[in-house]
């Protein structure tokens, strides 16, 4: 089509019953006219359609109005504009994401705000889910993600909404690796304090694994200390600490929606194998790695067996099952919570901090502070109604 073409540009907005699309182009339909873009929506009955078609000059007015013939009779409104040419292509275009419990209108007007600020123009909005949050997806052009997202995530923790920012295009698209971290964010629980309680040492143990998960103690350090707390413990322990293991809402979900869509899944833990492996071969999870508990004469020792599980080994593993999967880091997405998992969020593609700590939180591409690992998908671009339709097909329930 050349730049020169001349084109009409319509809007039409009613009520919404089935066939009208069919009459709508039928209307036009001898003219030859070209579609150019044809965008649809229907809230709460409300149509709105955006045409726009190329068409002779000659037979522009007969396009129109036919066009205006047909909504009239209808009982559609219609304005319309000539021209010449397309609508400008959008390259570089970005996704913001934008997930609320509930979403106000306050938060979509702060988000628009610091887009329009930045010079960046909203080209398409639809939403995704409405429960358990809704989640609003923009096309934005104009603005490159790196510029947007610090700018955004500011906006969002003042105003008590969460935000996403990613590249749109292939990188979104295709096979991807999802790597979660298992301690709260798997599940709901720390698997170590559950062990030490059968040690009737859990406050001790949880101190420190709140001092490590704030950055403020040294990760290998604060574990040694916390499997020395473990020691004599019989190994029976273990299967009572898997069977008490709380997924966190949503997990189920994720994961089996992940599979479905033929993505690439590990977990990778500062936690324990023994409790890790066997939740990763319940969910269908591909990819397992996290600490091994020395054991001798059916009781722990209070030391770990090989090397520790700690933040550089979070991130390296993210790098090694890529290049088992022969995907590029933009294809990954990491999940996580603590400050064990930071260079982990750094590494992949998108780095999603999940009901993290402020530190995390600030370092991570995104922030979710819902209770719901399944929102995550929202992030990928699905709607609520996929997630629960790929649930149905599995005869599952999508609330877990």
């Amino acid at each position: 089509m050349s730049d020169a073409t001349y084109s009409l540009a319509a809007t039409i907005t009613g009520s919404d019953a089935p066939g009208l699309l069919d009459r709508l182009m039928a209307a036009v339909a001898g003219s030859d006219a070209e579609i150019l873009d044809l965008e649809q929506t229907v809230v709460r009955g409300k149509l709105s359609i955006g045409l726009l078609v190329a068409t002779a000059p000659e037979s522009a007015m007969a396009v129109a109005d036919h066009l205006a013939g047909t909504c009239a009779r209808l009982g559609l409104s219609v304005a319309m504009s000539e021209g010449v040419g397309d609508n400008p292509t959008r390259y570089n275009r970005t996704i913001v994401t934008v997930l609320g419990r509930p979403l106000l209108t306050a938060h979509l007007a702060t988000t628009a705000r610091a887009i329009a600020d930045l010079g960046g123009n909203i080209d398409r909005i639809r939403r995704l889910s409405r429960t358990p949050l809704t989640t609003v997806e923009l096309w934005v052009s104009r603005v490159d993600a790196a510029e947007l997202r610090p700018a955004l995530a500011q906006a969002a923790a003042s105003a008590g909404f969460d935000v996403s920012v990613s590249a749109a295009g292939l990188a979104r698209l295709g096979r991807r690796l999802v790597v979660m971290d298992v301690d709260s964010t798997l599940i709901q629980d720390e698997v170590i304090d559950l062990i030490a309680a059968h040690a009737g040492r859990q406050e001790e143990v949880a101190a420190i694994t709140e001092s490590a998960m704030r950055g403020e103690l040294d990760f290998a350090e604060s574990l040694r200390r916390r499997v020395a707390a473990l020691e004599g413990l019989p190994v029976g322990v273990l299967d009572e600490v898997r069977a008490a293991v709380r997924l966190t809402p949503g997990a189920r979900t994720l994961v089996a929606t992940l599979r479905d869509l033929g993505l690439s899944i590990g977990v990778v833990s500062g936690g324990f194998i023994e409790v890790v492996a066997p939740l990763a071969a319940e969910l269908g999870i591909t990819y397992a790695r996290a600490n091994e508990l020395e054991v001798a004469e059916g009781r722990l020792t209070g030391r770990i067996a090989g090397p520790i599980i700690d933040r550089a080994a979070k991130a390296a593993t993210l790098r090694e099952w890529a290049e088992v999967e022969h995907l590029p880091l933009a294809r990954t997405i990491a999940i996580g919570d603590g400050a064990n998992d930071l260079d982990m969020l750094a590494a992949a593609g998108l780095g999603i901090a999940f009901n993290a700590k402020p530190a995390v939180r600030a370092s991570a591409d995104t922030s979710l502070n819902v209770p719901y690992l399944d929102a995550v998908l929202f992030l990928l671009g699905l709607t609520r109604e996929e997630v629960e339709a790929a649930a149905a097909l599995r005869g599952t329930d999508p609330l877990h």
